[in-house]
């Protein structure tokens, strides 16, 4: 099962065959965190999981134990398990680290890359195009995290490649409040901007795509930023 084919569960569950139930229950949950269906802060309980799914509460626990390694959820000091918070709080020096990586590993894989890491990228983004065509928000999440890591991979560097993908992997729901801010409908020059940075990577200039790096990086930055003040003024208004 993919990330991106994988929807929440309505009503009874679909069978599931024996051993496939915590990639299963992992899979919703997760899609489920990432979509903000459920909210952060929400609590997770394994009773009410087993009887959702209908499975021993076994397979839901590792399911969990999947989530919590990816920072999805959280086991609070009462025991409590809930859908680990979003820190907005440390949003500045999020996006500072993860502009950071994107020109890092920009200009490193303009410098490294092989004819294979150039068709690994173009296959990615070609994923990327395809699920931005048919608003498929999860599926534009995924793939975009999978073009950005080939791009790493291009630069051989592990260990860039590495924090570059727990910062994806950590700005998950922060990405989709930002197709969110374009309700899923994201403009094709965004999917431009991967194609410049895939020219400028085969042409081996490393300050274009430096340059590109950072462009790319800032509008996300903006957008989501715009967004959610945008949103916090709108809360604020509802309470006055």
């Amino acid at each position: 099962m993919s990330e991106a084919s994988v929807t929440a569960v309505e009503g009874n569950p679909p069978q599931v065959k024996r051993g496939e139930g915590v990639a299963y229950v992992y899979e919703i949950l997760r899609n489920e965190i990432i979509e903000l269906k459920l909210a952060p802060g929400s609590p997770i309980d394994e009773t009410d999981l087993s009887q959702r799914f209908s499975m021993s509460r076994t397979p839901i626990r590792e399911a969990l134990v999947r989530l919590a390694a990816e920072g999805l959820i959280s086991t609070l000091t009462n025991r409590t398990t809930i859908v680990s918070n979003i820190d907005f709080l440390q949003l500045g020096s999020f996006f500072d680290a993860l502009t950071l990586m994107y020109r890092v590993t920009a200009r490193l894989a303009a410098g490294n890359h092989s004819e294979a890491d150039v068709a690994a990228i173009r296959a990615h983004q070609a994923n990327f195009s395809r699920a931005v065509d048919e608003r498929d928000v999860l599926a534009m999440i995924a793939t975009n995290r999978d073009f950005h890591i080939a791009v790493a991979v291009a630069g051989r560097n592990k260990y860039y490649t590495d924090l570059f993908r727990r910062l994806l992997d950590e700005g998950r729901r922060i990405l989709r409040l930002y197709y969110h801010s374009y309700d899923d409908n994201l403009p094709r020059q965004y999917v431009v901007e991967h194609e410049d940075m895939i020219a400028a990577l085969i042409a081996r200039d490393v300050e274009e795509s430096d340059r590109l790096a950072v462009a790319h990086a800032d509008q996300i930055v903006r957008q989501i930023r715009s967004y959610i003040s945008a949103d916090s003024r709108s809360a604020s208004s509802l309470t006055l």
